[in-house]
């Protein structure tokens, strides 16, 4: 039998959900439309909830829009039902009525991210605790340092201790086998790169070695090194290393693929910084390509570098890629649907409305407050005294009633330049809230920032709806 599914809307809104409850075309769905008698049903009370809202018989849940606010555990006791908030967009309740009741859930991973701070010989031991303290945030779970050639180290058993006091697990990369030797002899959980010419060191101290060839691509030596290691009965991760592209990377991806499918059991690890700093592309995409190569060879270790500017948020990446495709492969899923943290520079869905949708909302609207929204054709600004469209923030600026109001000038500008940037990359716009970028560049999870706040509190009648008590009245 299909389950009554309530959804709560408002005048301005109701004929776009009354569109979307009517294509649903899910008989496990019987969607009813509830307008709760107020233009904008996001921003009505708690109060108004429970004055206005009727429910029909055998209702089995209540979805609210996205941006209420109001306290849902009370109104699903006062109606005895349950009450949940719904997505922010009318676009987006298809797939979210279709997938709310899989509860993405990305706290689990199996890749280990080691963050390789590539100038610690450079810094001093208070420095590397800072930078690895912003690492560690970031995702990354052992703390690499790096030894650059012709740069001694002379602080380097201090740099160990320093960051084992805080609570790090450390790795050294260095070719210089004093150095390794030093390391591991100080400490140090693991050692990059030990091959057959340098083995010996693991003899001399506690830190797992990540295996190397003896020389290019030797896969034979690689080999031969690994099985030291099993007959040693010590952990170790073998790399048969990633090389740029154009310099052998997809034979070195071959690689990864022949290593695997000769020796299923052997823990791989994978130096991601020849592809992510030695290309002019976004990161996320390549972390992304990279991670699934990882997901499906079961490489169970990275080693990400953040030199170059356009890699600076690698390690959060690949820290959110891990999490997404270990819930996507646990659910013998494509990785789609577990979350946006890669999606910097496009949307799934980038405009959540069409131009006929905002032309019909724009007639309907009775009140001077602007709205702005972004569709294929540019973005929309809107009152009751006008609905103007335009791909350039500076051309709608002519058709705006702003006096000598600096303050709304101000965030009309802002809300323009936003939708700009979102109308030109194809992300989602949201009146009155950042741009989402994904993990690239997180910001604060609040439905209002605090400039829209100060306009709104100042007494603004071009940016936001009218408050509870005015829109009560209509």
């Amino acid at each position: 039998m299909a389950k009554r599914v309530v959804l709560v809307t408002g005048s301005l809104a109701e004929p776009r959900v009354k569109r979307v409850a009517e294509e649903l075309n899910d008989a496990e769905i019987d969607p009813v439309v509830a307008n709760i008698g107020v233009k904008v049903a996001a921003l009505m009370t708690s109060d108004i909830v429970e004055r206005r809202l009727k429910l029909p018989e055998g209702t089995d849940r209540v979805i609210l829009p996205g941006r209420f606010r109001g306290d849902l555990e009370r109104l699903s006791d006062h109606f005895g039902t349950r009450f949940e908030r719904g997505p922010e967009e009318i676009a987006d309740l298809p797939e979210y009525l279709g997938h709310a009741a899989r509860k993405i859930d990305l706290s689990e991973q199996d890749v280990t991210i080691f963050g390789e701070i590539v100038d610690a010989t450079l810094l001093t031991p208070w420095q590397i605790v800072e930078r690895s303290r912003k690492y560690r945030a970031d995702g990354a779970d052992v703390i690499d340092l790096g030894c650059l050639p012709d740069s001694p180290f002379p602080h380097l058993e201090e740099a160990i201790a320093a960051l084992h006091a805080d609570g790090a697990k450390v790795s050294v990369d260095s070719f210089n086998a004093e150095e390794l030797s030093r390391a591991t002899r100080a400490g140090a959980d693991y050692l990059f790169s030990l091959s057959e010419k340098t083995i010996s060191i693991v003899d001399e101290g506690p830190a797992a070695p990540i295996l190397i060839s003896a020389g290019a691509a030797d896969m034979d030596s690689l080999d031969r090194v690994i099985d030291v290691m099993i007959e040693k009965g010590r952990p170790f991760y073998a790399d048969p290393i990633l090389d740029p592209i154009h310099y052998g990377f997809t034979a070195s991806v071959a690689r990864y693929y022949d290593l695997r499918k000769r020796r299923p059991d052997v823990p791989i690890l994978m130096g991601i910084g020849n592809v992510t700093e030695l290309t002019d592309a976004d990161t996320t995409g390549i972390n992304a390509v990279l991670m699934g190569i990882c997901s499906e060879l079961h490489i169970t270790a990275v080693l990400a570098v953040q030199v170059s500017p356009h890699c600076r948020t690698a390690i959060k990446e690949f820290d959110r890629a891990r999490r997404e495709y270990f819930a996507a492969r646990k659910a013998n899923a494509l990785p789609q649907g577990f979350g946006m943290g890669l999606m910097a520079l496009r949307d799934r869905r980038g405009f959540a409305s069409t131009p006929a949708e905002i032309v019909e909302l724009a007639a309907a609207l009775r009140d001077r407050n602007y709205r702005i929204e972004v569709a294929e054709d540019g973005i929309h600004i809107y009152n009751r005294n006008g609905h103007h469209i335009s791909d350039d923030p500076f051309k709608l600026y002519p058709d705006l009633e702003l006096g000598t109001d600096v303050g709304h000038a101000f965030y009309l500008g802002v809300e323009t330049a936003r939708a700009e940037i979102a109308y030109r990359l194809g992300k989602r716009y949201t009146q009155d809230e950042p741009v989402p970028f994904g993990v690239v560049a997180e910001v604060p999870g609040a439905a209002e920032d605090a400039h829209a706040m100060k306009f709104k509190e100042a007494g603004s009648t071009f940016a936001k709806p009218k408050a509870d008590k005015d829109r009560d009245k209509e």
